[in-house]
């Protein structure tokens, strides 16, 4: 099986072997009813179920193969993914506690330790971003990882010099932060779309079993590695993490007629 080539050594790394990561398995409480017998995944907007649109994302984006990671109603999720043709591999990471999506990359983690680089991506997150274009950005940066993020209103904001490289943290409500090396920095809300390396495995060891990836982020960043935002203020980003906010969505892409193409393949 081909393997993604080493950045810098060839032009057409987009066009070679690409894997991601697409994180499925939250409880979904705050879609509760829609949640209670079905995972938030399937929910559906347009005439796709969350997932459906996060998979033809990624394809579009040359991604040959998806691993995603389930728990909650995990059987509905394989059984929905095996009755589509997606053209594409996909793996199942079946979690028996919900591992977080720090945990759940390192629980899968034999999937990618032999690729150069990897998308990771929400299910509950529907995004136009140009996801080649973010691939493409790694390459040239040579990055540990590379972050999408947007200025929004959250109560977390991850801070970044002005070479946007990685250099802190914060949290709003309870005024708790964590920075180095810069003198200033730019806050910027993280979009968890994002391309990793490999490497970033490393500064996951000692994190316990359940954890969120930006531990390892500023870990990583600390400790001199290039993490890097990627601005996406232009792009539609919307998490779908409320009943409002789906319908949100549902209503964007009837305006737009987005996610109303037939399934080919």
């Amino acid at each position: 099986m081909p393997r993604l080539k080493t950045p810098g050594k060839s032009d057409d790394f987009l066009e070679s072997y690409l894997k991601a990561m697409l994180f499925a398995a939250g409880r979904g409480t705050r879609l509760a009813p829609l949640t209670n017998r079905h995972p938030k995944c399937l929910v559906s907007a347009g005439n796709k179920t969350l997932l459906e649109h996060n998979i033809l994302k990624l394809k579009v984006a040359g991604v040959d193969a998806v691993v995603i990671n389930v728990h909650h109603f995990a059987e509905q999720v394989i059984d929905f993914v095996q009755s589509k043709n997606f053209g594409l591999a996909i793996h199942i990471s079946e979690e028996k506690d919900l591992l977080g999506q720090g945990g759940g990359l390192l629980y899968a983690s034999e999937h990618f330790k032999n690729e150069e680089a990897f998308l990771v991506c929400n299910s509950d997150i529907y995004t136009d971003l140009d996801l080649k274009a973010l691939v493409s950005w790694h390459k040239d940066t040579k990055s540990l990882a590379t972050l999408a993020v947007a200025e929004r209103e959250t109560s977390r904001y991850l801070r970044f010099d002005e070479n946007q490289n990685l250099c802190g943290w914060e949290n709003r409500k309870t005024n708790e932060s964590i920075s180095w090396g810069a003198a200033s920095f730019k806050t910027w809300a993280f979009n968890g779309v994002q391309v990793i390396s490999p490497g970033i495995f490393d500064y996951m060891d000692d994190l316990g079993a359940s954890f969120s990836t930006i531990p390892a982020y500023l870990k990583a960043a600390e400790a001199g590695e290039a993490i890097n935002a990627y601005p996406m203020d232009k792009a539609y980003w919307i998490d779908i993490g409320t009943i409002e906010k789906l319908e949100s969505l549902r209503e964007y892409l009837y305006s737009t007629r987005r996610g109303f193409e037939s399934l080919k393949g």
